[in-house]
C-alpha cells in the first residue's frame, strides 16, 4: 500500500507499523474522528482503515465508535493514557500463579484468551528461571470445577457482550428460556457479568421489561451491539441486587431453619451459606442454621443434597414441597431399577 502523494513527488512507502502509529496518533489527538477524516489524513482507502482500526481494538487499545447526528465517530477512552505501568512484586506473582488454575472455569471464554495472553507477557520479560519457577506454582495448586459449562461454542456472542461491558453499550439478546420454543428477543444495558457455580450470568436492565433481570449466558443464541450507550445507575450495587438471595435467584425472602446431623454438622458450622446466618448447637451434637433468604428451588436442592443429614424445619411450606419431593425420589427408589423393559 503506498501513501498518496502530490503530483511530482515519488511514492512513499507506508507500512503498516506507520499506519498505526500515525492513527493512534490522530486518535489521542482529537475527541473524535470519522473514517473518512483518517483516509484523508493517512492517504490509505477506507478498507485499510477498517482492517488498521481493528488491529488497534485487537492490540488491547480502548478503540469505542459512537454516532454524533449521521456521523460514526471513533476515539480512545478519555483518560487511557494517564494509567502508570502496573509493576509486581515477586511475591503478588507467586499469589498470581498459585491462583491462575482458579480461572480454568472460563476455559472457551475470550477472557480465558485474555488471562493467558497476560502470563504469556509475564513470562516473556522474566529470566527464565524464575519464569519455570511461576510455571510450577502454578500447578501447586488445582481447582476440581465439576459440572462447568462449556463456553467454546458461543465464544463471538461473549466477545460481543465484553465489548458491551467495557464500553458500555446497549444490546440486543436472543434469548431462550427452557420451557419455550422459540427465542424472545430483549434490549438490555449489561450492568455486570456473574460467576456462579461454573456459570456465566448477565445482570442488566431489560427495558422492554423496565427492570433488572438475569440472563443465563449459555441461553444467548444472538446478540447485537446498538449504537446507544447507557450510564450504570449511581445507586446500583449487584451485591445488594443478591443480598436477599440465597445463590442467584432472588424472590421474596423465607425464614429458613434446617437442622442438621451431627455427623455432619462439623462440615456446616465452619461455612458462610448467607450473610443473615445464625448457628445453634444443640446437647446430641447436632446443629440449627437459621437464615433469611429467597431462592426457593435453590434452597430445597441444597437441603436434598444432605439426604437424611437434613431435615427442614421451617417454613412449613417449603417442608411440606421438600417433604413431596423426597416422596417422590422414594418412589422412584423403590422399585429395582435399571429402566422399564
Amino acid at each position: 500500500m503506498t501513501q498518496k502523494n502530490s503530483p511530482g513527488k515519488p511514492a512513499k512507502k507506508y507500512s503498516q507499523a506507520s499506519r498505526l502509529h500515525d492513527t493512534i496518533r490522530l486518535l489521542e489527538s482529537r475527541h473524535g474522528i470519522t473514517l473518512d477524516e483518517i483516509v484523508e489524513e493517512s492517504g490509505v482507502d477506507r478498507r485499510t482503515v477498517h482492517r488498521d482500526l481493528n488491529a488497534i481494538s485487537d492490540a488491547g487499545y480502548p478503540l469505542t465508535s459512537e454516532w454524533s447526528g449521521d456521523r460514526k465517530l471513533y476515539r480512545f477512552i478519555t483518560g487511557f493514557k494517564d494509567v502508570p505501568p502496573v509493576n509486581f512484586s515477586l511475591q503478588e506473582l507467586l499469589t498470581l500463579y498459585f491462583l491462575r488454575p482458579q480461572l480454568e472455569m472460563l476455559k472457551g471464554t475470550p477472557f480465558h484468551d485474555d488471562l493467558a495472553s497476560i502470563f504469556r507477557k509475564v513470562n516473556s520479560v522474566l529470566p527464565p528461571r524464575y519464569a519455570a519457577h511461576l510455571e510450577r506454582i502454578s500447578r501447586a495448586a488445582i481447582p476440581l470445577l465439576q459440572g462447568r459449562r462449556d463456553y467454546s461454542s458461543i465464544s463471538v456472542i461473549l466477545e460481543e457482550l465484553r465489548k458491551a461491558l467495557l464500553y458500555q453499550n446497549s444490546i440486543t439478546l436472543l434469548y431462550k428460556l427452557p420451557s419455550r420454543t422459540k427465542a424472545e428477543s430483549y434490549v438490555v444495558d449489561p450492568y455486570t457479568l456473574i460467576f456462579y457455580k461454573g456459570g456465566l450470568y448477565l445482570l442488566g436492565f431489560a427495558r422492554n421489561r423496565s427492570a433488572l433481570r438475569i440472563f443465563a449466558v449459555e441461553r444467548i443464541s444472538g446478540i447485537t451491539i446498538e449504537k446507544e450507550r447507557f450510564e450504570i445507575p449511581d445507586d446500583y450495587h449487584p451485591e445488594k441486587h443478591f443480598k436477599g438471595a440465597f445463590g442467584i435467584v432472588t424472590e421474596e425472602p423465607l425464614a429458613i431453619r434446617v437442622r442438621f446431623s451431627a455427623a455432619i454438622a462439623h462440615a456446616i458450622a465452619d461455612r458462610i451459606w448467607h450473610p443473615t446466618q445464625t448457628v445453634t448447637r444443640l446437647p446430641d451434637g447436632s446443629l440449627e442454621l437459621a437464615f433469611t433468604a429467597g431462592g426457593r428451588m435453590e434452597i430445597v436442592s441444597w437441603v436434598l443434597s444432605y439426604g437424611s443429614h437434613a431435615e427442614l424445619l421451617e417454613p412449613p411450606e417449603l417442608r411440606a414441597e421438600l417433604a413431596a419431593s423426597a416422596a417422590q425420589m422414594a418412589a422412584v427408589y423403590a422399585g429395582e431399577g435399571g429402566g422399564s423393559e
